[in-house]
């Protein structure tokens, strides 16, 4: 039986959507109507689409009996997450000329890291990327010779935006082929004791270096759970890849036979066969619905506050705030990962992973049972993959082997999942209160300004932070500079608060994933620098931030003052970033996606 309020939500986004979606899918018949792209491809195009291919594969792909799949790539090998794509072109390709069929790379997409970017100028571009992405892979699909999709993207905005693109080629069947996660290297605790120590002095560069090194060491997404992972974990609860494939580490055996797996299926998959299953079928308000219920049963980040938003309106659908926030008054934290607790992903895998939450949130009625995924049904995602002789299976997943990461049957680690949706004369934002501790979830202290994180960290380095105080970051929305990340702030409010003092962050940028201890009402719309009210607040004003009530409020009179005359664009130029000036111009507000889809 469904959870009345998961039902309610479904329902009210598929009536809210009614006329967007039935003008997206009378598009994506349209294409699908005219049936294979190549046969529409007049002999010229052809010629083009197979001038580099040996003989062979030239006359597998001009037989319109087989399937040619389109392989997008995120792959560089800066990026750990994205290294080990390397190989799977050329993977892919063999186990389909076996069976006759034939794959091409049909483009690749930027694929930046806010790890690398974290405090660059670079970081203000990255929120931008996702509709680079999603546009790169729209490209890349438009040569229209293709029968299926295979998208190779894992990280931050990278899969959201491949996505994205991909759902304006839904009529094609589509699927995610993850690559899996590095090992466990240095513990959670080690790694913020360590950032403390330098954001107050404590440690030299060398030890924050040699640190940093032994968390971040090898091929595979990052073991916490921050963006990367929650991309993952959502998509496949959404059955945008194979059960019980998101985690499974890049080395080993059974990712190899998934990857195969992954392949043969899509390519069975073809208009005209009975397998076929378009990425139309499987993006609906159903499959939305259980991969937000997903994101706030395990505590993911909050930057798919955003991305789940413009996926949503890439299918023609309105997801909005108040739907992840009443969602997320009966789902309740089933998962512990950092920064919601103390172990990482490989942990939460051993546990049971994405299949064993999948069968907890069903056991409770809070999915739609009628989703349909890519592969088979929904209850095939209650399934764990082995590899018995060489061969894959899926078996039935046991309780929870690890109940400190995932909770058993009837229980749970918290009664909602901990991501609320905050209002008052400062607007409306988001807050993660699945790490914050009950004591520290309503603040009430005098205001410290600032327009960037850099300046709060030179602040706390004078000395000037002792005391409780909500530091207001504004000037840091889609519109202003790209909403970049403020992890520098991390560290430095974390050691505030444990110096015994008040402390909370209110700001038009992100967090994401790594969002904490802290209490961080993020996202605030309108923006600073579209009149919002956060730019009006000055220094001293009182503001209370109540995550328990669901209020932001500055105690001050705000409706005789003015902006402080800040201009973005002089601070927006260099690095690459006047490039995107349009996108700051066009782009939405937080809460509708920050996408410049309308």
């Amino acid at each position: 039986m469904i959870h009345p309020v998961v039902k309610a939500v479904t329902d009210r986004i598929e009536a809210r959507s009614k006329a967007r979606r039935e003008a997206w899918m009378e598009n994506i018949s349209r294409q699908a109507a005219q049936g294979k792209g190549r046969s529409q491809l007049s002999c010229g195009n052809l010629a083009h689409t197979v001038a580099a291919g040996c003989s062979g594969e030239k006359a597998r792909i001009l037989d319109m009996t087989r399937s040619n799949v389109a392989i997008i790539s995120a792959y560089n090998d800066l990026l750990s997450a994205h290294q080990p794509y390397k190989y799977y072109p050329d993977q892919i390709k063999s186990v389909l000329a076996s069976l006759g069929h034939t794959a091409q790379v049909a483009g690749c997409v930027p694929a930046m890291c806010d790890g690398v970017t974290q405090g660059q100028p670079g970081m203000d571009m990255s929120l931008f990327s996702r509709d680079l992405i999603a546009q790169s892979t729209a490209f890349s699909l438009s040569h229209n010779a293709f029968d299926a999709t295979l998208l190779l993207g894992i990280c931050d905005k990278i899969a959201p935006g491949q996505l994205m693109g991909a759902l304006s080629y839904a009529h094609l069947p589509t699927a995610f082929v993850p690559a899996g996660p590095m090992r466990s290297g240095i513990t959670n605790e080690e790694k913020v004791s360590v950032r403390q120590k330098y954001a107050a002095g404590e440690a030299g560069r060398d030890a924050l270096l040699a640190m940093e090194c032994s968390a971040y060491h090898s091929p595979g997404t990052c073991t916490f759970y921050g963006t990367a992972n929650t991309n993952q974990l959502v998509f496949e609860a959404m059955g945008l890849m194979l059960p019980g494939s998101a985690f499974v580490h890049p080395d080993s055996e059974l990712r190899h036979e998934l990857t195969n797996e992954t392949a043969r299926r899509i390519a069975s998959m073809a208009v005209g066969t009975p397998a076929y299953r378009p990425l139309s079928d499987v993006v609906d308000a159903r499959s939305l619905v259980n991969g937000v219920v997903a994101l706030l049963a395990s505590g993911g980040s909050t930057n798919h506050s955003i991305h789940m938003v413009a996926v949503a309106r890439a299918a023609g659908l309105v997801l909005t705030w108040d739907d992840i926030s009443d969602l997320s008054d009966v789902v309740p934290l089933l998962v512990r990962m950092y920064p919601n607790g103390p172990e990482d992903i490989n942990a939460f895998q051993a546990a049971g992973g994405v299949p064993g939450l999948m069968k907890r949130l069903a056991e409770s009625g809070l999915l739609n049972l009628d989703a349909k995924p890519v592969f088979g049904e929904l209850t095939d995602y209650f399934k764990e993959p082995h590899l018995v002789d060489g061969k894959l299976v899926w078996e039935e997943i046991s309780e929870s082997r690890n109940p400190a990461v995932l909770a058993t049957s009837q229980e749970v680690f918290q009664s909602s999942g901990g991501m609320k949706v905050l209002n008052g004369n400062l607007g409306r934002s988001v807050i993660k209160v699945s790490a914050v501790a009950e004591e520290f979830r309503v603040v009430e202290a005098p205001a410290r300004v600032f327009s960037c994180q850099h300046e709060v960290e030179r602040a706390y380095q004078r000395g000037e932070l002792n005391q409780d105080a909500i530091i207001i970051v504004r000037h840091n929305g889609p519109a202003a500079n790209g909403m970049p990340e403020l992890h520098k702030l991390m560290p430095v409010l974390g050691n505030i608060q444990k110096a015994g003092y008040q402390v909370a962050l209110v700001t038009d940028g992100r967090l994401s994933g790594a969002s904490g201890k802290i209490p961080a009402a993020i996202h605030v719309t309108p923006e600073a620098v579209h009149g919002g009210a956060i730019g009006l607040v000055q220094d001293g004003d009182i503001v209370r931030l109540d995550a328990n009530a669901g209020t932001l409020e500055c105690v001050a009179d705000l409706s005789d003052r003015t902006p402080d005359g800040y201009d973005p664009e002089a601070h927006q130029q260099g690095w690459g970033r006047e490039f995107f000036k349009v996108m700051r111009k066009s782009v939405s507000s937080a809460e509708c996606g920050a996408t410049i889809l309308d």
